[in-house]
């Protein structure tokens, strides 16, 4: 049958025969929706390796940050004595990271106040004025070590704890087993806790259980915990594919933490943290970095930890 006979007993078809040109403005829009999708892909890798590039050619200042965690149940407020005091520095342009614990019965020098046991620095501080005991503990490790410390962290408890499960919890190899009897309760007693040896997985109330937990061992051993759940932490940010939980994170930071440390600063010093992270210099001052004075009373041997700190510390 003819084309012409078709058309007369059919009509036109509903699906007109493809002219070289319909192909190729059907090519067009499909490039053009491909080309669409590829932009929408790779336009934020693009913009985050010219950060990057950015970034390593003209690296921020090093910043040094105190984290200070205090012994604070919810609703307590800051006007308490500090479980542990880390001193962080990030050295963007060398991609260097330290980390220094001081145990909370070291005594340093307090401006306006002498020697004073570390973690009492923050209620001090908290006694002039509402806010006032980080300033106190930046000025003291200024007097102590010549430290300019930039920024600081101050969680409770509860902060601790929220921030823990925003990322999903933490994997952490407990190197021995640890057994407190006499570990602190919220309402004031005691209960048991124990952690057997090996790799396990924490969260956010385990891990503060953890960090605390020091009548086996002592201060020293806890502030190496501290140390390790931070490391835990840390290497949980960095993971790529916990952006899905970078929202938490930051709600969990905004409601549970007090902190000067602004979203530029973040941006200025997270990329530093991550990637030197790896490769840090970690010290606990224990009593190989310490002079006894007396029971319970320790001050630093700044013969011995003045160098360390001044290689790792602006």
């Amino acid at each position: 049958m003819s084309s012409q006979n078709h058309i007369a007993e059919h009509g036109p078809s509903p699906y007109p025969a493809t002219t070289p040109l319909r192909r190729r403005i059907f090519r067009w829009r499909r490039n053009k929706r491909l080309l669409g999708c590829m932009i929408i892909i790779l336009a934020p890798l693009a913009c985050f390796v010219i950060f990057m590039l950015v970034y390593l050619i003209f690296p921020p200042e090093p910043m040094d940050i105190v984290i200070l965690g205090v012994d604070a149940r919810a609703g307590q407020g800051y006007l308490t004595r500090t479980d542990s005091v880390m001193l962080l520095n990030i050295d963007p342009g060398s991609m260097q990271v330290g980390l220094l614990s001081i145990p909370r019965d070291v005594f340093i020098e307090v401006p306006d106040y002498g020697s004073q046991r570390i973690n009492t620095i923050n209620v001090l501080g908290e006694q002039e004025g509402e806010g006032r005991g980080p300033a106190l503990v930046k000025a003291s490790f200024k007097e102590s070590f010549d430290v300019d410390v930039e920024r600081y962290v101050r969680l409770d408890f509860a902060g601790f704890v929220d921030l823990v499960d925003a990322v999903g919890g933490l994997d952490i190899d407990v190197p021995k087993l640890i057994i407190d009897y006499t570990y602190p309760t919220p309402k004031g007693g005691t209960m048991t806790v124990q952690f057997d040896p090996g790799k396990q997985h924490m969260d956010g109330e385990t891990a503060l259980q953890y960090a605390r937990t020091r009548h086996q061992d002592g201060d020293y051993a806890r502030a190496e915990r501290q140390q390790q759940v931070f490391d835990a932490l840390v290497k949980k940010l960095s993971d790529p594919r916990q952006i899905i939980n970078w929202p938490r994170v930051l709600r969990a930071v905004q409601s549970s933490t007090d902190t000067d440390i602004n979203t530029w600063d973040m941006i200025r010093m997270g990329p530093g943290l991550l990637l030197g992270w790896s490769s840090r210099e970690h010290l606990v001052m224990d009593p190989d970095y310490l002079i006894g004075m007396k029971a319970g009373y320790w001050i630093p041997n700044y013969d011995k930890v003045m160098p360390w700190i001044e290689e790792n510390f602006d």
